[in-house]
């Protein structure tokens, strides 16, 4: 206790009593070596009571004491679900005489382009046979790429009640095929497509077509339709990535 009076009185000299001060214990009964601490009160007011401490405890208390901690963030990041995350997406423009398709692969840095093309059918083929081309071909597609989820074009209000019919058609065709594989079938309004790749919600085939190659890192533009159905698999993967307030709607 003299030990811990002698440094009490040191520090009131410089102006500053600090809570803890360090003591050795001597003839007290405690192992040898060890210390203990001496609890002050703002101006040593209060009983002063000796508490035994190792120097290892002591090594641990100036370790955590001096050691620089990061704040804590107030809001911690929420990350997506892997398991919304589709890494081979395929994408559908359905028509009766021309259906793209497209097909890519998510990677860390840019998707990569496993396929794309039309399902072409000759103007003199009945409507029931360019169907079913169109269910076959698709089926070859998913057999060959086995994609996790596909994304169609939405409907759009046509003036023309015959040409509605057709493309409600052979966009039957399409999903038949698709939902036969089992994989699940979300459609996107061809004005949020273009809006998310071109930036205009009414860009032309051609400037789709120019952001598609650029995106993608294709040699030369795709062809029209399947620029389209490119388009609507890169669509799907950047809602994926992002938050939306509005949930994709599926088929």
């Amino acid at each position: 206790m003299e030990e811990g009076a002698r440094l009490i009185s040191q520090w009131e000299g410089r102006g500053n009593v600090p809570g803890l001060l360090p003591v050795r214990h001597a003839g007290s009964g405690r192992p040898a070596g060890g210390l203990g601490f001496l609890f002050c009160g703002g101006a040593l007011a209060g009983t002063i009571r000796v508490v035994g401490i190792t120097r290892q405890q002591l090594r641990q208390m100036e370790e955590r004491l001096h050691s620089a901690r990061s704040p804590a963030p107030v809001c911690e990041p929420v990350s997506r679900s892997p398991a919304r995350a589709h890494p081979v997406i395929l994408g559908v423009d359905p028509s009766l005489r021309g259906t793209g398709y497209g097909v890519i692969r998510l990677a860390k840095l840019f998707p990569k382009t496993l396929a794309h093309g039309t399902i072409s059918c000759p103007a003199g083929w009945e409507h029931s046979r360019c169907l079913l081309h169109i269910l076959q071909s698709l089926r070859d597609v998913l057999r060959e790429h086995r994609p996790e989820v596909c994304v169609v074009e939405g409907l759009f209000y046509a003036q023309n009640l015959k040409t509605a019919l057709i493309l409600g058609e052979a966009r039957g065709a399409a999903l038949a095929a698709v939902a036969e594989a089992g994989l699940p079938i979300y459609e996107i309004a061809p004005r949020k497509v273009k809006l998310a790749i071109v930036g205009y919600g009414a860009a032309q085939k051609l400037a789709v077509a120019k952001m598609v190659q650029r995106l993608l890192g294709l040699a030369a533009p795709p062809a029209p339709d399947a620029a389209d159905a490119l388009a609507l698999a890169l669509t799907h993967a950047q809602e994926q990535g992002r938050y939306s307030l509005t949930p994709l709607k599926r088929v």
